[in-house]
């Protein structure tokens, strides 16, 4: 039989704010399927999709959903990932305009799509990533993937490299270096050369 005194003693570990894996919760419960099951039912942890629970943390508006980053942190069991949406490219000012409700994860661990607390996350595993976006992995980014915008893929192709042209030389063969993919390399070749 399992006291309450072990449900509180966990309790006493989780933070409002913060995603779980079950094995985190491990190390404060002998009994850790029990009391997961005490948690959901009381409301104090929420699933988020298999084995990956949220402690919410709570708003003058209600409970708050757990940021993106803590979420696909926890997903990924990694801090090595970059979240991006196409949504991104509009600030380029290439002509994309479009509004997407996707969200891509550029990690070195998973691919495929994945809903994560009622989000969908779009995984890709990548051998190389920035830490942050920059206009120059942006440009590159956008050319790698402009087969799968909606916008007329011409006209943005076509400021595209009209953009490039304004980016820093440096920082823009760098990126091309180390993230375009055949298309963008040969786009970008042409306009390093010109």
């Amino acid at each position: 039989m399992f006291s309450m005194d072990t449900l509180k003693k966990l309790k006493r570990h989780l933070r409002r704010g913060n995603v779980y894996r079950r094995s985190d919760l491990e190390q404060w419960s002998s009994a850790v399927d029990r009391h997961l099951k005490q948690l959901l039912t009381e409301g104090t942890l929420q699933k988020m999709s298999q084995g990956l629970y949220y402690y919410p943390k709570e708003t003058v508006f209600g409970s708050a959903p757990p940021e993106e980053s803590a979420l696909v942190r926890s997903f990924l069991k990694d801090d090595d990932f970059l979240i991006t949406s196409p949504n991104a490219y509009n600030a380029l000012e290439v002509g994309t305009t479009q509004l997407y409700n996707k969200r891509i994860v550029y990690n070195h661990k998973r691919h495929g799509e994945f809903d994560l607390g009622g989000r969908k996350f779009f995984f890709h595993r990548k051998p190389k990533f920035p830490k942050s976006l920059s206009p120059e992995f942006l440009l590159v980014d956008l050319v790698n993937n402009l087969d799968s915008l909606a916008e007329d893929q011409a006209m943005v192709l076509a400021k595209a490299k009209e953009k490039a042209a304004t980016l820093d030389p440096a920082k823009l063969t760098r990126a091309v270096s180390a993230y375009g993919g055949v298309k963008a390399k040969k786009v970008f070749s042409s306009i390093r050369r010109g």
